[in-house]
């Protein structure tokens, strides 16, 4: 976050006082106008320039700020300007600041009078590059700016019509709202495959982003230019490229999982045992329901993994009387959710459409509730839900830090060990791979770097075996 001069703070306080903006209120000004130097220092817009609060408001938006915030937040950026108008200081912004109207045009503010262009002589000495690390060196041309409210919507469209999961289209949007600050809200129609070049070669230049970074910001545009805007890139030369660097995954042995998992409380515990003993993501482990589990058949079935493949695993012999008694602990608090005559559990696509009944049968019941039932405002209904992955992950990270170990466990690393010690067992790459779900061996072949190598070097002849 960028630090604010304390000369700098002292006279917006002043200017404060001057609008009559409530003392209780200083303190939430200030914030907003950090935020608006850090989003300006980040996104390389010339913080002296109000053609960068649209795409600062719009920012705000994107991270869910309400209406009154983002009034409160444009107010704190016009008194941040008016520190640099010369012999208007003590001018009133009430004006200015009711003009604005948030709502106009979607994601676009009305368009607004230039409070001081980037050029003029700036006679304060909080003109300083030393108030903030970094601005822009000019100004966003007069086809910048603009709304993409509706370029938003039809991603939103295009990915729900491929059936691709919520993580992708929250991965695919924040590199185009990258993509959009980076390119000042440039008109999409103006947009071309440059555009996408300058942003992957800053990315890699100036961001020092790393490589899986760099290719998915290319995926997530290639698929935005292609089915949102029509357009294709064509072949783009010259961009910089950053740096792939090999990545072993940090495997932790069998008694460092134990330990973890003995210093883990119920419910987190048995998510653990399960991620560690099938070989689970987090989000397949606490999208499980009671129907994943098939007892007599011994094997727990996983729909819609990584691609919206399914697949089967044995359970975990051992683990099997452990499942039994928290099914029954999931069925107490299903009966204790009917007496209060709660609205079901979430379920998937229009599923609910098709069985209206399914929310509240006990076979869809989450294998991982919720503690408590979320409120749907928009349908006036309580849903429960399954454990946060929030919550595991922390409770992970203590469980890690009581058990000291010496590596950088998260929960994903149950599933690393999990295969590598498979691998370690001599069991054949193929079937890892089946199991992991992967769907090229290739990616399952980075196990091989975790275990020792068993391989024989001296040439032999299998007669003499």
């Amino acid at each position: 976050m960028i630090r604010v001069e304390a000369e700098l703070q002292n006279r917006y306080t002043l200017v404060m006082d001057q609008e009559q903006v409530q003392r209780n209120e200083h303190r939430l000004y200030l914030k907003w106008l950090r935020y608006y130097l850090d989003f300006c220092h980040k996104y390389d817009f010339n913080h002296l320039d109000d053609n960068s609060l649209p795409p600062f408001i719009e920012k705000l938006r994107s991270k869910k700020q309400n209406d009154i915030q983002q009034r409160q937040a444009i107010k704190a950026v016009h008194l941040f300007y008016s520190l640099f108008k010369p012999d208007e200081s003590n001018r009133s912004c009430k004006a200015k600041s009711s003009r604005v109207n948030i709502q106009a045009n979607n994601f676009h503010l009305k368009e607004q009078k230039r409070i001081y262009p980037v050029g003029k002589d700036m006679n304060s000495k909080y003109a300083d590059h030393t108030l903030v690390q970094r601005q822009s060196k000019t100004i966003a041309p007069k086809n910048k700016n603009r709304s993409w409210r509706a370029e938003y919507d039809k991603l939103v469209d295009e990915i729900k019509v491929r059936h691709y999961s919520p993580k992708t289209l929250k991965s695919y949007r924040g590199w185009v709202r990258k993509f959009q600050a980076f390119t000042h809200s440039k008109d999409t129609k103006s947009l071309d495959a440059a555009d996408v070049k300058q942003f992957l070669t800053y990315l890699a230049v100036e961001r020092n982003v790393a490589a899986s970074s760099q290719n998915l910001a290319f995926n997530s545009l290639l698929f935005f230019y292609r089915h949102v805007l029509g357009k294709e890139f064509g072949k783009i030369d010259g961009v910089v490229r950053a740096k792939k660097r090999p990545h072993i995954p940090v495997v932790l042995s069998k008694d460092e999982v134990k330990r973890v998992i003995k210093a883990l409380k119920s419910p987190y515990d048995l998510v653990a045992k399960l991620l560690y003993g099938c070989g689970l993501k987090l989000s397949e482990c606490l999208n499980l329901r009671v129907n994943n589990f098939n007892f007599d058949a011994g094997i727990v079935t996983i729909h819609d993994g990584k691609g919206k493949k399914d697949r089967s695993l044995p359970i975990p012999k051992i683990l099997v009387t452990e499942l039994y008694t928290h099914l029954d602990r999931v069925a107490k608090v299903h009966e204790m959710d009917l007496a209060d005559n709660y609205d079901g559990v979430f379920m998937f696509d229009r599923y609910e459409k098709k069985s209206p009944h399914a929310a509240r049968e006990f076979i869809w019941q989450w294998f991982f509730p919720a503690k408590t039932l979320t409120f749907v405002k928009e349908d006036q209904e309580y849903r429960r839900y399954h454990l946060h992955e929030t919550h595991v992950q922390r409770a992970i990270k203590k469980a890690v830090k009581k058990a000291r170990l010496a590596k950088r466990a998260t929960a994903h690393t149950f599933r690393h060990s999990y295969a590598s010690h498979l691998l370690a067992a001599n069991y054949d790459i193929r079937t890892i791979q089946e199991l992991l779900g992967h769907s090229d061996v290739r990616t399952t072949m980075i196990y091989t770097h975790t275990v020792k190598s068993k391989t024989i070097k001296e040439a032999m002849s299998p007669l003499d075996f």
